[in-house]
């Protein structure tokens, strides 16, 4: 498999590489069952099962997103402490993802993306009826930990399942689901909560969760290439260092979890914007905004070609370049400034995600399924401080302060990519006196 080429040296396995957490039960089978890839039996099912799955989990996990309005006036609560709705969410999601991705080791990627929906679904069913705003955040806080099974199962699947020439784009119908999720999410609740309150919002949300989850269950191909084993603690904790020692991927982990903290806070707070002067907008077209997303789908579905044609740096520097400029025409007083603005942001965010995440994925050549979680908690980490942030920095400087925060954050992500292509080229001017 090829070296990921995002800022980096090509990964070299030895003997003292870290092991699998696991202990596998079957040694893999010279026969294997062929990989999936457009045009083959099964690929067309499964990328209409994980597109429902990422609908599903985004809708959920920022389903009180485009409400914090609402949810601050209900319970008399300031952007900061609504903000929690969705932190604590992300938090949670970031805490677990690691630990719930061992068991997938164990207990099969299907399996687990299954259960984590399921329960993921029940909470989100029982979030409507939250009494009180600790109750709120503490229903939101399980649904975040429940839908840690998802992401990095899928991520492992993935790579296990499609061949190396299709991840990207596979990965990148993945991410179009979470695109497609957040905007139907979001421009649900907003129009539901126009006519019946916030609160009937959250039960259309579950409800859509609930159809998207049945038809995973039903879609899903069987794993074909996944080999079970009995789970080891310390395999675990050695290929967890290992991967946190991999210059590579720690960069790729900040990157992921640098978009992140952008875009959670920009989507955080763009509802106490609109409702507020010279924008003055009510909360069905504050929802509807979300549309915007469409553009995600789109960028993140076509970053297999953008990584083709510009190679994964060139692809990142694109995708941060989109996100400042966004972030900076936002700053206009008219609704279409924002508008666009939130265009740029969304593709420049969702093109990112995409190549940092398949080159975690291609990068990775042990513990695929711990590599994968490690960068989901590093982006959802970036998402629950970008939230909070975000809402202090809207509340001490306004609109202004929110994307101060985000450039800050671009910046990191400009200074890391850069960082890693002089090293890149440094690497490769070691190796010409040793080829001549």
């Amino acid at each position: 498999m090829p070296p990921a080429d995002t800022g980096a040296s090509t990964v070299v396995v030895d003997a003292s590489a870290p092991q699998s957490p696991v202990t596998t039960t079957a040694a893999p089978d010279a026969a294997a069952p062929e990989r999936l890839e457009p045009g083959r039996p099964g690929y067309r099912r499964m990328s209409f099962a994980l597109f429902a799955a990422g609908v599903a989990a985004f809708a959920l996990l920022y389903s009180t997103q485009a409400l914090l309005p609402a949810v601050s006036a209900s319970f008399d609560a300031t952007a900061g402490q609504a903000s929690w709705t969705v932190s604590a969410a992300t938090g949670a999601l970031a805490l677990f993802v690691l630990p719930l991705s061992a068991l997938s080791e164990r207990f099969g990627r299907r399996q687990m993306m299954t259960a984590s929906l399921a329960v993921a679904v029940l909470v989100g069913l029982l979030v409507p009826f939250a009494p009180s705003m600790g109750a709120l955040i503490a229903l939101r806080a399980v649904q975040g930990a429940a839908l840690a099974g998802l992401p990095a199962s899928a991520m492992a699947y993935l790579a296990e399942e499609v061949r190396p020439k299709a991840l990207i784009a596979a990965i990148g119908l993945f991410v179009a689901g979470n695109s497609i999720g957040g905007m139907s999410g979001r421009i649900l609740t907003g129009w539901v909560a126009q006519a019946w309150g916030w609160r009937a919002a959250l039960a259309a949300v579950g409800l859509l969760a609930l159809a998207c989850a049945v038809a995973f269950h039903f879609l899903i191909p069987k794993a074909r290439n996944f080999r079970p084993g009995s789970l080891n603690p310390k395999a675990l904790a050695r290929t967890v260092a290992g991967h946190l020692a991999d210059p590579l991927l720690v960069r790729l982990y900040a990157i992921g979890a640098l978009f992140m903290t952008v875009f959670g806070a920009v989507y955080t707070v763009i509802g106490y914007r609109l409702v507020e002067e010279p924008f003055s907008l009510p909360q069905g077209v504050i929802g509807s905004i979300f549309l915007v997303y469409l553009v995600g789908t789109v960028s993140s579905a076509a970053a297999g070609r953008l990584v083709a044609r510009l190679g994964r740096r060139g692809a990142l520097y694109l995708a941060v370049s989109t996100t400042a400029a966004g972030l900076l025409l936002s700053l206009g007083d008219t609704l279409a400034a924002v508008l666009l603005g939130l265009v740029l942001i969304t593709a420049g965010f969702f093109a990112g995600h995409a190549v940092a995440s398949s080159s975690v994925s291609r990068t990775a050549t042990t513990g695929r399924a711990q590599a994968s979680a490690l960068y989901q908690s590093a982006y959802y980490l970036g998402s629950s401080a970008g939230g909070t942030l975000g809402a202090i920095a809207f509340h001490a400087g306004g609109w202004a302060g929110t994307v101060a925060l985000g450039l800050f954050a671009v910046l990191g992500v400009v200074s890391i990519t850069l960082y890693g292509t002089r090293v890149a080229r440094a690497e490769r001017r070691a190796l010409v006196p040793a080829t001549r």
